[in-house]
């Protein structure tokens, strides 16, 4: 068995029955073998009555979300707005996250809520992710981390990227790709304080990300040369972040893009190739 693991995770699953219907699919075809599941997704209850039962050995995680939809709990007055959804950005929350201790209260209620969902619908939790990195915010992150220890969750995401780039000249000149370069910097200094909360709760997590720096552009290229730029490191997870879904009409089409990464065979054997062993967090744990 290699020392090297690559876990394709599938977030955002449960969002609609198009996202519940790739993920079926791209487990079906052996590359994606992990997926997060919105607690307050419109396809939950697709994602649990359909979808995990058909796929035995999907490990599915928490994809904890308080950017988009509505709560699941009542007192969020700092989490959502008059119409009681969520509308806080990234940059709110990191403010909020530093200022506020009713904000993290809130947020703890509404996280435990979400995990407790997913638990008592029967899903055994592999890991804990969050919809728009926001659990990557240091108090946020550390609050993640005593819930997954508290409800015997192992994994928790960091966000660590390796800087690498595709053989692709246009896809580098937009202002997509600069504002990506801006979050890997971000994410990678948040990750360094976040890997010692790891330590003191003695949790796993995966030691390199793939997927901020091409985010809105991910393509089976991205996918490969991020494990490139990898292939000499030992003992090693390696998560790459998709959001795939199937066509449906008004679907932006990147999403469509990423559910046809799940179902390349010829990138499942580069991925081979490089040494790493296609997983998920439900069959293994990283010593």
């Amino acid at each position: 068995m290699s020392n090297k693991k690559f876990v394709l995770n599938a977030d955002d699953f449960g969002l609609s029955l198009a996202h519940n219907c790739a993920v079926m699919e791209g487990y079906a075809d052996g590359i994606l073998k992990s997926a997060s599941l919105m607690a307050n997704g419109e396809a939950f209850d697709d994602a649990v009555l359909k979808v995990i039962p058909a796929c035995k050995n999907l490990g599915v995680g928490v994809h904890l979300n308080i950017i988009e939809g509505s709560p699941l709990v009542g007192e969020t007055d700092k989490l959502t707005g008059k119409d009681g959804k969520f509308n806080n950005s990234y940059v709110d929350l990191l403010r909020k996250s530093f200022q506020d201790k009713t904000f993290l209260e809130q947020v703890e209620k509404e996280f435990r809520a979400q995990i407790e969902k997913i638990r008592d619908a029967g899903v055994e939790i592999t890991h804990l992710d969050s919809h728009v990195h926001i659990h990557s915010i240091p108090p946020i992150f550390e609050l993640v981390c005593k819930l997954a220890k508290e409800y015997g969750i192992k994994q928790v995401r960091t966000q660590f990227e390796k800087p690498y780039i595709i053989p692709d000249v246009y896809i580098h000149m937009n202002c997509t790709y600069l504002l990506n370069l801006v979050k890997v910097f971000i994410l990678d200094m948040f990750t360094v304080c976040n890997r010692k909360k790891i330590k003191k709760y003695g949790l796993f997590s995966n030691d390199y990300l793939i997927g901020v720096s091409y985010t809105s552009m991910m393509t089976n290229l991205a996918i490969y040369y991020g494990l490139n730029a990898l292939k000499d490191k030992e003992n090693i997870v390696a998560e790459a972040l998709i959001h795939p879904c199937r066509y449906e009409e008004g679907l932006i089409d990147n999403h469509f893009t990423e559910y046809q990464i799940t179902k390349n065979q010829k990138l499942k054997s580069r991925i081979e190739e490089l040494g790493f062993e296609i997983s998920n967090y439900k069959s293994q744990e990283k010593e």
